[in-house]
């Protein structure tokens, strides 16, 4: 972790940070989730830089250590895809590999399918990709799901509030770690469903825990809400929605993910091989939506395993 180096580079206005490490000549970029940042990457960072590979893990912006956006309520995932081709052309990167988690996934398979000539592989965990739009599972899931409710302007901040950012970051760590879909009821908010009592995830420690929650208290969950949540049903107007590039995609089998109605489905019956044709699938039976965070030298043989082929 101490060889890991940090910068900030100037993109589209906002000053980014990136975490980097490695000097190999193949470039991998990491872009995170939430509640995730660069940090969530520390394991992968460290082990494809090992491996001869140039790793870098950028915030996204309002998140971490990266700027704001001047109104974040504007922040959108276009934004997000000017920024990964401003971090690339800032770097002087022609060609990479992209691995993604949750919702950094999509903005990994739209680059891919927009600039497929700077992009040599995705590598996407706890999320497959589906066609832009809005996801036909919201509809199909209650008024207490967690994404409807921070769709909900104004909802999550009250929510949030009452918290201080480590203890939001622990909460929704604890969530997304179960198996069940985070569903509160008529008159409970989301950061209720977890006793202050319970027990983090014995992979992630208390140190790790810290290191979120002081990357939080700095930017805040403004951007956060946004982008994802609120931007869900962004349109893209592709021509083509296929995703051309070599892929990979790395599920837990206890993957509360896997719980959204017709995601099982559409992995496992082969459809979202209609969408990314070059496409390779590994779940691992007892992981959660934090695979690269609990499993962390499984996920790394994994993907070192492909980016060898693809190089």
């Amino acid at each position: 972790m101490e060889q890991i180096q940090h910068k900030f580079i100037d993109v589209r206005g906002l000053k980014l940070h990136l975490a980097e490490i490695g000097s190999g000549p193949n470039v991998v970029v990491f872009l995170h989730g939430f509640p995730e940042i660069w940090y969530s990457w520390r394991h992968q960072l460290v082990a494809l830089a090992k491996a001869g590979f140039r790793a870098i893990a950028p915030d996204f912006r309002g998140y971490g250590l990266s700027d704001p956006p001047p109104e974040p309520e504007k922040a959108s995932y276009h934004d997000l895809l000017d920024d990964l081709l401003g971090i690339l052309d800032a770097l002087d990167l022609a060609k990479v590999f992209l691995i993604a988690k949750d919702f950094g996934v999509r903005p990994a398979y739209l680059f891919a399918i927009l600039h497929p000539e700077r992009v040599l592989g995705v590598v996407t965990l706890g999320v497959p990709y589906t066609p832009p739009g809005a996801p036909g599972y919201v509809k199909y899931l209650p008024e207490g799901f967690y994404i409807s409710r921070w769709q909900e302007p104004g909802r999550a901040e009250v929510d949030f509030r009452r918290f201080d950012a480590k203890t939001i970051v622990r909460n929704v760590y604890i969530l997304f770690s179960k198996s069940e879909l985070p569903i509160a009821k008529e008159n409970q908010e989301i950061m209720d469903l977890v006793d202050e009592f319970t027990p983090l995830p014995t992979w992630f420690t208390e140190e790790d825990l810290a290191a979120y929650g002081d990357l939080y208290e700095k930017s805040g969950f403004r951007t956060a809400l946004k982008v994802p949540y609120r931007s869900i049903g962004e349109d893209f107007s592709l021509p083509d929605p296929t995703v051309r590039v070599p892929a990979f995609v790395i599920m837990g089998g206890k993957d509360y993910f896997l719980k959204f109605p017709g995601i099982e489905d559409f992995i496992m019956s082969g459809k979202v091989r209609d969408f990314v044709p070059d496409l390779e699938i590994t779940f691992l039976p007892e992981g959660t939506h934090f695979v690269q965070e609990q499993l962390p030298d499984q996920v790394n043989q994994l993907i070192l395993n492909f980016l060898s082929k693809h190089i």
